[in-house]
This record gives C-alpha cells, structure tokens and sequence, in this order.
C-alpha cells in the first residue's frame, strides 16, 4: 500500500530549503568580495611592495656605535647553499679598527639563542677557513661563513656575531 505525502509538508521543506541556499549564496558572496578603495581617493589602493632587507637594518644608534667603535657598517647575515653555511658579511670603514675582525688567530662565533646553537666557522682541508683574514682595506666588503649542518638557524631568526671581544648583536638572519 502506498502512503501519500500531505502537499503542505512538502511545499513547506523546498520552501526552507530554497530559503537556505539563497541566503548561502548572497552571504558567501558579500565575504569574498574584493577590497574596494575608497571613494574618496578615486584610485585603488596600491599592493604593498616587497622592502627586502630594509626591515632587518639595525637602528641607527647601532650603526654609528659599530661605524665608531669598530670601523665596520652594513653588518648582514644571511643563509647560503639551502642554508647548510650562514654568511656574515661587513664593510670596511676604518682598516685600522676593524683588523680585530679579519685577526687569524680569533676564532669567530655565531650565536642563536633561539636555536640554542653556536655556530663557528669551517676549516676545510684543501680551502682553509671559510673567512677572509686578509688585512682590511677601507670600502671593501668582507665576509665569513658559518656552518650549519642540521639548518637550525633559519631566515628570521635573532643571531649574535662574536669575534674576540667584537659582539654584533640581535642581527636578523636574512
């Protein structure tokens, strides 16, 4: 025997079910709308543009404290070959203050306390240490390598850079 459904319950389900997918509809496509620019600028509001390394400078007390202190500037860290080495890089203003950085004898450190690791410079066999100890000269950029075999310093990360009684400090990994 079949059973015969009341109309007035049917038409009352599609009747709700219409409901929902309409209001689904018009809310899901008021939420992914794209940003309008206002109407009083009259032109759409610029994407923001990519700044590099302008956020890791360091301030410039900071600056002139290293320029003063130890004739370098533009100290920068940064990962190289898929971050295995860390690369510390400075620029030479005063020779004579900064020969306490490229001295052979001083063995240079990384530090990063959010990894909780020590880095220090590698001394290959056939190449030597992977640092320039030549003596400074003014204007020449100078660099050395860290290593970084399990990648545990990474991009964003806070460092600090010893050399004898040299220390850079809160330089961001870039």
């Amino acid at each position: 025997m079949i059973k015969m459904v009341k109309p007035e319950i049917f038409r009352t389900d599609w009747l709700l079910v219409a409901m929902l997918l309409t209001s689904s509809v018009l809310f899901s496509g008021a939420q992914s709308a794209p940003p309008q620019s206002s109407p009083k600028a009259g032109k759409p509001v610029p994407a923001p543009v990519w700044r590099g390394s302008e956020a890791n400078r360091l301030s410039q007390r900071a600056e002139m404290y290293y320029e003063g202190v130890w004739g370098v500037g533009e100290l920068r860290v940064k990962t190289a070959e898929s971050g295995e080495l860390i690369r510390f890089d400075y620029r030479v203003l005063d020779p004579r203050k900064a020969a306490a950085l490229n001295n052979k004898k001083l063995e240079p450190e990384l530090l990063d306390a959010q990894a909780g690791v020590k880095l220090v410079v590698p001394q290959l066999e056939k190449v030597g240490s992977l640092r320039q100890s030549s003596t400074p000269k003014a204007g020449m950029t100078y660099w050395m390598a860290f290593s970084n075999p399990t990648r545990v310093v990474k991009r964003g990360h806070h460092v600090d850079v010893v050399i004898g009684s040299f220390r850079a400090n809160n330089l961001v990994v870039e």
